[in-house]
């Protein structure tokens, strides 16, 4: 895996915890706005869609560098749209760089696999 390669993976990880849990804090807004005279939807709202874009971009540029089978790109996109998906994203995302890097230190040692 190349660096830039390494970079889209370790950015769209980076943002998948913040994105779910802005989904979750806009989730439990919206609750309170019908319940109690609170009312931090707006202000929720633009911060989880800034988090969301972030992550849709990073997603792109991911899927685009890593190519992935559209089965695992599809996967990666609909945690996105889960509330609590992006944690699952971060850890699978995170295994699969550690993965990456094993593999990395291997074929530079000139280890093959048996």
């Amino acid at each position: 895996m190349d660096l830039k390669t390494a970079s889209a993976l370790r950015r769209l990880r980076l943002v998948s915890a913040p994105e779910a849990v802005s989904f979750l804090l806009l989730l439990v807004c919206s609750v309170l706005k019908r319940t109690t005279d609170f009312d931090a939807v707006p202000v929720m709202g633009w911060v989880h869609a800034g988090f969301f874009l972030l992550y849709l971009l990073f997603w792109a540029d991911a899927w685009n560098r890593t190519k992935w089978p559209l089965k695992t790109a599809a996967l990666y996109f609909v945690l996105a749209v889960l509330p609590t998906g992006g944690f699952f994203a971060e850890r699978r995302l995170r295994r699969e760089s550690q993965d990456a890097v094993i593999a990395s230190r291997a074929r530079k040692e000139g280890v093959v696999n048996a």
